[in-house]
């Protein structure tokens, strides 16, 4: 499997640094962006050419937006530059509410904890793209 691009956005230096070097490990891209706020991955997706990642990784509690005011926002980009983009929120929280709020956003396609690891990204490739 080959993306295009994977899109990390967490507030967290260590766990961008995980992140990045897992999906690195597992050779499906060899561009991946980091963002350490969803603003900045907003804007950085605003000014996009064509359509967005296929893949986003996306972290819950940020401090000045948290990952669900992202997806509120996320969702007002025109349909096509999001077409085909899938969004793996990547947090901390065992929070129910969390949990079934993300679920119950379309472009939310798997709800992980922290840390990503091989056998995590594996089950997204799987889950996600059916990529085995």
């Amino acid at each position: 499997m080959n993306l295009e691009e994977v899109l990390l956005i967490d507030d967290n230096n260590i766990d961008n640094y995980i992140n990045k070097f897992i999906v690195g490990k597992s050779k499906i891209t060899t561009k991946i962006t980091v963002q350490c706020s969803p603003v900045e991955a907003l804007d950085y997706l605003k000014h996009m050419e064509g359509k967005f990642p296929k893949l986003i990784f996306l972290d819950i509690k940020m401090p000045e937006m948290d990952g669900f005011g992202f997806l509120e926002i996320f969702d007002k980009f025109p349909a096509q530059k999001k077409e085909n983009c899938n969004i793996v929120m990547l947090t901390s929280s065992h929070n129910q509410f969390d949990i079934e709020r993300a679920n119950n956003n379309p472009y939310v396609k798997k709800y992980l904890i922290k840390p990503l690891d091989l056998t995590k990204l594996k089950d997204v490739l799987k889950d996600v793209f059916a990529y085995v």
